[in-house]
C-alpha cells in the first residue's frame, strides 16, 4: 500500500501526544503532527483538547510537519448533539468514546489517506494487539492507573490495524521525564479532567444552551414505592448513582437509583438499591472476538464505569442484537447511557457496549 515509515500523530498540545510523536520519530518514522480543532470559536478560544498554538510549537521543537484541521461540524454532529440528547433522555453518556471512533480516528485516517500515510498514532496509554485469530484489540497499559482501553472499545478493526500507540509501556512520570529531557514546554502541563467542550459552568447550563428540544420540566422525587419525597429541577440535571447536589434532605444518605422519563420522576433510594448484577448493552462492538450469534455465551471480566474494577461476568447474545451481562457479584454504578467494557484474562478488550435501561 503506502510506505510504513510515515505516521500521522494526533497532537493535542499535551505531554502524551508530544512524547508519542517524539518516540515515533526516534524509532525512524517520518512524523506528521495533526491537531483536530473540535470545539470553540475565535471569540471563545479553543477547547482544552484543541490547543493549536501549543501543538504547533511542539512540532516546531520536534522538527516535524504540522497541520491543524477543523472538524467542528462533525464534532457537533457526532459528539455534542448525542451528548445533549442523552441527558435530555435521562441517560449519562460517554462523549469521549464517541469522539474517538467517529471524530478523532475517522478524521486522522481520512487525512492519512490524503497524505498517503499508512499509520495514525495517539498518546493513549494502551497497546494494540493483533491476536492469533487475526483480529485486533487494545490491551491494557503497563501503568494500570493510566490505562485508557475503556475509552477505545468502539474502534473498528480497520482503525486498529492502522494505529500505533507508543505509550503503552510507560508511566506518566516516565512520559513527563522524556518530555522534560527533550525540552518540550508541555512536560509538566496538567492533564485535562473535564469534558473538553464543557469549559465553563455546569453540564445542565451547557445542555440548555445547545439544544432546540424542549427542556424537561421540574417533577417529583419519589422513593422505590412511588411515594413523593420532594421536587426535582428536571431529569437532565441528574444521573444514576448521584448523591451530591440533590437539594433534598431525607435524614439518610440518598442516591439517584432510577430516572423515569415517562413519568418525569427521579427515584431516590439507599446505596443498597444501586447494587446490580444483570444489565443489557446495545451497540456492542467486538474487538478480540467476532460478533456473537444469538444464544452464544462468553466468559469475561466486565466493568460498567471507567474507574471501576473489572468483575467476572458472562455475556449472552440475545436475539434482538443486545448483549445480556451477568456479573458473578453485584456492583454499584451501573448507569444507563454509560459504557460497559469486557476484557479477557490477558487484559485485551473483548468488546463493549452502551448500557440500557432494564
Amino acid at each position: 500500500m503506502w510506505p510504513v515509515t510515515k505516521v500521522i500523530v494526533g497532537m493535542s498540545g499535551g505531554v502524551d501526544s508530544a512524547v508519542a510523536a517524539l518516540l515515533l520519530k526516534q524509532q525512524g518514522y517520518e512524523v506528521i503532527g495533526v491537531t483536530l480543532r473540535t470545539w470553540g470559536s475565535e471569540e471563545e478560544g479553543d477547547s482544552r483538547c484543541c490547543e493549536i498554538d501549543e501543538a504547533r510549537r511542539i512540532c516546531e521543537i520536534l522538527d516535524i510537519r504540522y497541520h491543524p484541521h477543523n472538524c467542528t461540524s462533525l464534532f457537533r454532529q457526532k459528539v455534542v448533539t448525542p451528548f445533549v440528547d442523552a441527558y435530555l433522555e435521562g441517560l449519562t453518556p460517554n462523549p469521549c468514546i464517541e469522539c474517538n471512533r467517529y471524530v478523532k480516528w475517522a478524521k486522522l485516517m481520512e487525512l492519512a489517506d490524503i497524505f498517503e500515510v499508512r499509520y495514525v498514532a495517539t498518546g493513549h496509554y494502551a497497546f494494540i494487539e493483533k491476536l492469533p485469530n487475526g483480529r485486533y484489540s487494545v490491551r491494557k497499559a503497563a501503568h494500570i492507573a493510566k490505562d485508557q482501553t475503556y475509552m477505545l472499545y468502539k474502534l473498528s478493526q480497520e482503525q486498529l490495524s492502522r494505529t500505533l500507540m507508543p505509550l503503552g509501556k510507560y508511566t506518566k512520570d516516565e512520559v513527563r521525564k522524556i518530555a522534560e529531557e527533550a525540552g518540550l514546554p508541555c512536560a509538566h502541563k496538567e492533564d485535562s479532567q473535564e469534558i473538553c467542550f464543557v469549559t465553563e459552568g455546569r453540564y445542565s447550563d451547557f445542555i440548555c444552551e445547545n439544544t432546540d428540544k424542549p427542556i424537561p420540566a421540574e417533577g417529583n422525587f419519589v422513593d422505590e414505592d412511588g411515594n413523593v419525597l420532594g421536587r426535582h429541577k428536571g431529569i437532565y440535571q441528574y444521573t444514576v448513582g448521584q448523591r451530591k447536589g440533590l437539594g433534598i434532605a431525607l435524614g439518610y444518605p440518598a442516591f439517584v437509583t432510577k430516572i423515569d422519563t415517562k413519568n418525569n420522576t427521579v427515584v431516590l433510594g439507599t446505596e443498597a438499591a444501586l447494587m446490580c448484577d444483570t444489565f443489557l448493552c446495545r451497540e456492542v462492538n467486538f474487538l478480540s472476538i467476532p460478533e456473537m450469534n444469538a444464544g452464544d455465551k462468553v466468559r469475561c471480566l466486565a466493568k460498567a464505569r471507567y474507574h471501576q474494577t473489572e468483575r467476572p461476568a458472562t455475556l449472552e447474545m440475545l436475539s434482538d442484537g443486545r448483549v445480556k451481562v451477568t456479573l458473578d457479584e453485584a456492583v454499584k454504578g451501573v448507569s444507563p447511557g454509560q459504557s460497559a467494557v469486557f476484557y479477557d484474562e490477558n487484559g485485551c478488550v473483548v468488546g463493549g457496549g452502551i448500557i440500557v435501561r432494564k
